[in-house]
């Protein structure tokens, strides 16, 4: 059993499958079932229950939580790891307690559609919904930004369901586990850290926002200014002469104001 590539699990995805994504060893270092929202069935829920044993939690994107009425659990947050824990939901017509897993089916189907709206929700509830970080796993490579990655990616509804994987005496599988655990089961199984890769390489990041002319007492520059998609913080490259198809030399420089503006010798921006 080998790891799968992120092309094979966002097919599997698209047509409604389970996958297994991994996250660091210095991390959590655990596994999560994973699938999309819009697809969960009752018993999608029932196995999560059965075979993964975690808590089944569905992360969304900020704004849609914000839109449903989903606000943090906690306005102090002192898990290590930042999990975006939004108040527990279920939804409000078609279920009895909202805990058997048609129940749990139904809840996730409603927090997986852009038609939901913050009346077909009660509160609190059987659910978790989990607040991602705006920039995915670019910016906190967990398994929360890793499911809206991967459903974005997939061109599904951007709320997905996940659940931790459990081994039999109850202690949290880890990646021998997990690929055992995969291939018995014949499911898709990545790592956090492959997404990460594949985003950097398959995505633009930046986008030009302004450019000018700077002369300077050691000739004209062109400058070029990019705001980054993943913080909205600002670049400027700053070019001289005509780079050729050869490419040309680049220093990168780190902006320091102690050291640019006030002449600090305490400084390596250099």
């Amino acid at each position: 059993m080998k790891l799968n590539t992120i092309p094979e699990v966002l097919d599997d995805l698209k047509r409604g499958r389970m996958i297994i994504v991994v996250d660091d060893e210095g991390r959590e270092n655990e596994g999560d079932l994973i699938m999309a929202g819009q697809y969960t069935r009752p018993e999608d829920i029932n196995f999560m229950a059965r075979e993964g044993r975690g808590l089944i939690c569905v992360p969304m994107a900020p704004s849609r939580l914000d839109e449903l009425d989903l606000h943090p659990m906690s306005t102090r947050i002192l898990d290590p790891y930042k999990t975006g824990w939004a108040i527990s939901c279920d939804a409000k017509k078609g279920v009895t307690t909202g805990i058997s897993a048609s129940d749990r089916a139904r809840t996730i189907n409603i927090l997986a559609s852009s038609k939901a709206k913050a009346l077909d929700l009660t509160k609190p509830g059987h659910i978790f919904p989990l607040r991602a970080n705006e920039g995915g796993v670019l910016v906190r490579a967990g398994h929360t930004e890793a499911c809206v990655d991967l459903m974005k990616l997939s061109g599904l509804y951007p709320a997905g369901v996940i659940c931790e994987i459990m081994k039999d005496d109850g202690t949290m599988a880890r990646t021998p586990d997990l690929m055992a655990f995969a291939g018995a089961r014949s499911l898709k199984i990545c790592t956090i850290e492959s997404l990460i890769e594949y985003r950097r390489k398959s995505e633009r990041l930046i986008k030009k926002i302004a450019e000018t002319n700077m002369p300077t007492r050691y000739g004209s520059f062109k400058v070029f200014v990019y705001e980054s998609f993943i913080d909205k913080q600002h670049h400027l490259a700053l070019i001289k002469g005509k780079p050729g198809k050869n490419g040309a030399l680049v220093r990168v420089h780190s902006e320091c104001l102690t050291g640019d503006v006030f002449g600090s010798r305490r400084c390596d921006c250099g």
